[in-house]
């Protein structure tokens, strides 16, 4: 099973990114590291699942261990394979994040020089490049030393989570000790299973910026993606006369212009303004209409046609998922304002106390295996693809400038590298995202343990669902969990930001709904067209 997701997860990030690429820029590198970063964040994502299907197998629906599961060196073995899992998929990001998509960054950026050699490129790519080791390397020390010195919860639910989430680390060098031992002994640290917490820092860094990615590009997705089903496109044909129509319009007033200067007048330079205004949308519109020409033509669109009301049932579908995650969100954050110890414990709430009907339903669907995993798994993968719907409509902007267009074959390469780093980015905070919507769940899975309970000379065995109430012998949190709550300051930020995401959907949803029907060529032909912006190409 995993040998497939393996595969089926490289392909599909070869086809969507050969779906985006630039035919003019294509460069092999970038292509190269472009898939490949893709993939590890959607491998990364695909862990989560497997994680809460490992706890919630080693127990039987009424609460006891299975016999391969009975012996605590066993459960502990796959825990501990799980948290190897995790350190060496966020060891990569890290690597990707700081080191990897830097580098070829700012390789191809250096290319454009002409009179830039090869050895030039690298050498500007790799002293830029260094910045971000430098950075890495210093959320790394900040890690080793902040779980060392500041224990954030007040009181301990169970023993086993205490000792779990903070172990303590080896005597460190003395302060006499040089700079090389110092280094030697971090990645000596970091080689140990006491690394963890450094490594947990610096992923959890990388995870607040992840989670402005998520609040700008997740939350519109959520609701522009579905609209945009159910609205359809505007009629290539309607369309292509509106064009016609408008070109004729600007020809008209070229013309006026022109002819203010047949008896040798200059034109005055208001009249030059405006007459290299309507020269430039003259040149856009004949554009729009070699697009609209070939989308007519195009199969895909009659079959998009006929296929409408499908996508009209998806969107459907797809809105009402939104709303039940954002009502599972809402109730969530809501639990944590009533029932947690507040913003110095991180808003951290060991079970539910408002029913979460996501939450209750992944509990439900557990008895008939492998429903529940084949939700979780769907969860994870919509978080997914709507960021990709979310950058596909806005682009990378930085602040008010936009950098890069994702457009179908018209993608450059440093455009692909940055959408890359962006959803590497998106899949370290979806996990506190569904931890989110389904905290209980999340935890535990869907474990249970027994109860007796007396009833006269007699006991009565019941069983409950798993909840921080539970002995530590009974119930296996999953290494998620374990690894997401180790800094209770990066669990505050995270708490306001799932607030901000309710708000970024509800501003988003409203836009989505007040605009109107996209065109057939969305994107595809703008004014600003620019290098930066990705140059537009019709073949």
């Amino acid at each position: 099973y995993l040998k497939c997701n393996f595969f089926a997860i490289l392909a599909f990030c070869w086809i969507y990114i050969r779906k985006f690429q630039s035919r003019q820029e294509s460069e092999v590198v970038s292509t190269i590291t472009a898939i490949c970063a893709l993939a590890i964040a959607l491998i990364t994502s695909a862990l989560l699942p497997v994680d809460i299907f490992l706890v919630s197998f080693m127990k039987h629906p009424n609460g006891t261990y299975k016999e391969w599961a009975a012996n605590n060196e066993t459960r502990e073995q796959i825990e501990n394979t799980v948290l190897h899992g995790y350190y060496t998929l966020y060891s990569i990001i890290l690597f990707c994040v700081f080191l990897w998509i830097p580098f070829v960054y700012f390789y191809y950026e250096e290319q454009d020089d002409d009179n830039m050699n090869k050895c030039s490129q690298v050498k500007n790519a790799l002293k830029y490049t260094v910045g971000f080791a430098i950075v890495c390397v210093v959320l790394l020390l900040i890690g080793e030393k902040t779980l060392t010195k500041y224990i954030w919860l007040t009181s301990c639910h169970n023993d086993f989570f205490c000792f779990r989430a903070f172990v303590p680390l080896e005597a460190p060098p003395s302060q006499n000790s040089t700079q090389w031992e110092k280094v030697q002994y971090l990645f000596e640290e970091l080689g140990s299973s006491h690394g963890l917490p450094a490594l947990a820092f610096s992923i959890s860094s990388l995870t607040l910026i992840g989670m402005l990615a998520v609040i700008t590009y997740t939350a519109y997705g959520m609701s522009v993606m579905p609209l945009n089903l159910i609205k359809g496109t505007r009629s290539v044909m309607y369309e292509r006369l509106e064009n016609t129509e408008d070109i004729d319009d600007v020809e008209h007033q070229i013309e006026r212009l022109k002819s203010k200067c047949q008896d040798g007048r200059p034109l005055s330079s208001r009249d030059r303004h405006n007459l290299q205004e309507l020269e430039s949308k003259l040149q856009v519109l004949q554009r729009r209409g070699r697009h609209l020409e070939i989308a007519e033509r195009n199969c895909c669109t009659k079959v998009g046609s006929a296929l409408r009301p499908i996508k009209i049932l998806l969107g459907i579908v797809f809105i009402l998922v939104a709303l039940l995650f954002i009502i599972a969100l809402f109730i969530s954050n809501l639990d944590k304002a009533l029932h947690s110890a507040g913003i110095s414990s991180g808003f951290i709430i060991f079970g539910t106390n408002l029913t979460n009907p996501l939450n209750e339903l992944l509990l439900v669907l557990q008895p008939v295996f492998p429903l529940d995993y084949i939700l979780i798994t769907v969860i994870t993968m919509y978080f997914v693809f709507t960021s990709m719907a979310g950058i596909r409509n806005m682009g990378i902007w930085f602040f008010w400038i936009r950098l890069y267009k994702i457009r179908p074959k018209r993608t450059r390469p440093q455009a692909l590298l940055f959408l890359c780093m962006i959803l590497l980015l998106i899949v370290l905070h979806t996990s506190y995202m569904i931890y989110s919507l389904a905290p209980q769940y999340v935890m535990y899975g869907s474990q249970k343990y027994l109860v007796q309970i007396p009833s006269g000379n007699t006991t009565t065995d019941t069983t409950r669902t798993c909840d921080a109430d539970a002995p530590e012998d009974q119930c296996t949190m999953t290494r998620t969990y374990l690894f997401l709550h180790k800094f209770w300051f990066f669990s505050t930020i995270y708490y306001f930001g799932n607030w901000a995401f309710i708000g970024a959907f509800l501003i988003g949803l409203v836009v989505s709904c007040c605009r109107g029907k996209k065109s057939v060529i969305e994107g595809e032909v703008e004014a600003d067209d620019s290098d930066i912006s990705d140059d537009e190409y019709v073949h």
